[in-house]
């Protein structure tokens, strides 16, 4: 049996940020049902990305799709990660 290959996403966050810790929860939900890699990024930690994100945070990315702003269920995560990957 094949496993299955990681999902890599990326959480654009912020320290202090409760809709991100939220979303962060969510995705350790998910990750215990999809083999995936979480790269959390600090927008703080970068201008440019501080003005791309910062009233948008949470972000959710994979590759170069957004795949989830602000909130998300584990259920709507879960159809998008299987939507995206194709």
């Amino acid at each position: 049996m094949r496993d299955r290959p990681r999902v890599a996403l990326t959480l654009y966050s912020k320290p202090g940020c409760h809709l991100c810790d939220e979303m962060k929860a969510v995705i350790d939900r998910v990750a215990a049902q999809v083999p995936l890699s979480l790269d959390v990024q600090d927008i703080t930690s970068s201008p440019e990305l501080e003005q791309r994100y910062g009233l948008q945070i949470p972000v959710l990315r994979m590759g170069v799709h957004t795949i989830a702003r602000h909130r998300v269920t584990e259920g709507v995560l879960l159809e998008r990660l299987t939507r995206e990957r194709g």
